[in-house]
């Protein structure tokens, strides 16, 4: 059986120099994402892999922040291909080591759509990541809709990472996050914000085909089921000025089965609960392995032992835990082993 983590982070070496060569200095998260050896060192990236074993694979992708906040759109989208083409170059290169690779799109450029393109149908990424919020805009405007249609129709899944900083206060009152509560809190809300919108905003109905792995076990939504579900089912009771009832009655199907319609990783660092309450809400065809490495005290190899003692130590089938590791990646990605 495969391990296949489908959500690590790299910063292949000529994203790198590229990235440096735009933004200088790095501070806040993209200084943690430089510091990590694992995210630019290949060798490192190798000798973390091989504690785990000739079974551990990776399915890479770029690590956060959203290139549209280091660069307008033209600039974005240079360093979008460049990432692209440097992940494809590796997956060629070690294919027994990286399965695949995730294209990511600057979704505020023109040429948005063709980029997914080229990185789908010529470069072979197995889908793409966006970021939860784009410049502080939503997923759901009509802008973006185009993105959604593409992918909908190509059958590959959209990886959605929480974006949320520092700027983004705790209280109305303030001007900035304290305690790095924007990512400890925020991005579990970010995520399970962006899933409402898509949801609320008949983006499943307008491209049934529409494949969304959100990370971090799916944020709040699992563990907020009876809110999400019943608690919604009163939406509109607590708002006057509008006819919110009217957006539950759009929908072709109760609300919640949207939600289920998510996937999930298991990307939990360490939680066992937030995997179990993942696979109770989403389904067991629809929970995937991935570690989050290399964003640990140990830089990289701490999330993922504890990401797999803790699948290897839960009350599951065989045929289930197989799943989660390979199987359900396979299947959604469209992997070859």
């Amino acid at each position: 059986m495969k391990k296949i983590d489908i959500f690590n982070h790299i910063w292949p070496m000529p994203f790198y120099e590229a990235l440096i060569g735009h933004i200088g200095t790095m501070t806040d998260i993209t200084m943690r994402s430089g510091a990590v050896p694992m995210m630019t060192n290949l060798d490192r990236r190798f000798e973390v892999m091989d504690m785990f074993g000739p079974d551990y694979m990776q399915v890479l992708s770029l690590a956060s922040p959203p290139l549209e906040l280091l660069a307008g759109p033209s600039k974005a989208m240079e360093l979008s291909k460049i990432g692209s083409d440097s992940m494809a170059e590796l997956c060629q290169k070690y294919p027994d080591r990286f399965p695949g690779f995730i294209g990511t799109a600057p979704i505020t450029d023109p040429g948005c759509v063709e980029e997914c393109r080229r990185a789908i149908e010529d470069l072979g990424a197995v889908g793409m990541q966006i970021f939860t919020n784009v410049q502080g805009k939503p997923l759901d405007l009509p802008e973006f809709e185009p993105f959604f249609e593409y992918m909908a129709s190509t059958g590959k899944p959209i990886w959605m990472h929480p974006a949320r900083g520092a700027n983004f206060p705790d209280y109305a009152t303030e001007e900035k996050s304290e305690y790095e509560i924007w990512w400890t809190l925020g991005w579990p809300y970010e995520t399970s914000a962006a899933m409402a919108r898509m949801v609320f905003s008949r983006l499943f109905d307008k491209y049934p085909g529409l494949k969304i792995i959100t990370h971090h076990a799916g944020g709040m939504i699992p563990f907020f089921e009876g809110r999400v579900g019943p608690g919604w089912d009163q939406m509109g009771k607590r708002t006057s000025g509008e006819d919110l009832s009217l957006v539950r009655k759009a929908l072709k199907r109760p609300h919640l089965e949207y939600f289920k319609e998510f996937y999930a990783d298991t990307a939990s660092f360490g939680s066992r609960k937030a995997i179990e309450h993942a696979v109770e809400f989403f389904g067991e065809d629809r929970v995937l392995f991935a570690s989050d490495a290399p964003f640990d005290p140990e830089g990289g190899p701490m999330y993922i032992r504890e990401t797999m003692r803790v699948l290897d130590e839960m009350d599951m089938s065989d045929d289930l835990r197989r799943k989660i590791y390979q199987d359900n990646a396979v299947n959604l990605l469209g992997l070859k082993l």
